[in-house]
């Protein structure tokens, strides 16, 4: 050993335990599949998030208040989460969370074209299930589970649709 290295590093040398090669690969190769198992583990848990969040039912209307070709604003989950219930034209139910995907500008109803509409970027959605008909949105609106119960519109949880790619 050199006397100089020794001088700079007055470490006892002889106690000193080192490390081989074959330890120092053997423990970077259990830990870079633990990280690689983990990255999986994290990578199946949020593609299960996507089918679907249940929540406290919430009432949103009677039925019979809703007329066909018209919508209802209203919150769910969350008081701030702003969503819109729609009655088309043949009388189908559907609700969707009402900030466009783009840019978070609220969406409206419009009933003469069936699809739901962003004005700050002429984005539109369909009534049906969401999805993108045209414009900068980059993914299909929320859909809000709905459930009708003795005439009575409620919502029960929030559905995110795959992203088609």
């Amino acid at each position: 050993m050199d006397e100089r290295l020794r001088e700079d590093f007055p470490i006892d040398w002889e106690e000193d335990g080192y490390v081989s090669r074959r330890e120092f690969f053997k423990f970077m190769t259990v830990a870079s599949g633990g990280l690689a198992l983990g990255s999986l583990g994290l990578a199946a848990w949020s593609r299960g998030r996507r089918e679907g969040i249940s929540f406290e039912p919430k009432r949103i209307a009677r039925l019979d208040a809703l007329a066909p070709g018209s919508s209802l604003a209203f919150n769910f989950p969350r008081e701030t989460d702003i969503c819109l219930l729609v009655r088309r034209p043949d009388g189908a139910l559907s609700a969707f969370s009402r900030r466009c995907t783009h840019l978070s500008c609220p969406v409206d109803y419009q009933a003469d074209k069936d699809r739901l509409y962003c004005p700050c970027h002429n984005g539109a959605f369909s009534a049906e299930d969401g999805s993108v008909l045209q414009g900068p949105p980059p993914h299909p609106l929320p859909a809000i589970t709905l459930e009708v119960r003795d005439g009575e519109v409620w919502a029960t949880g929030v559905r995110h649709a795959k992203v088609r790619s």
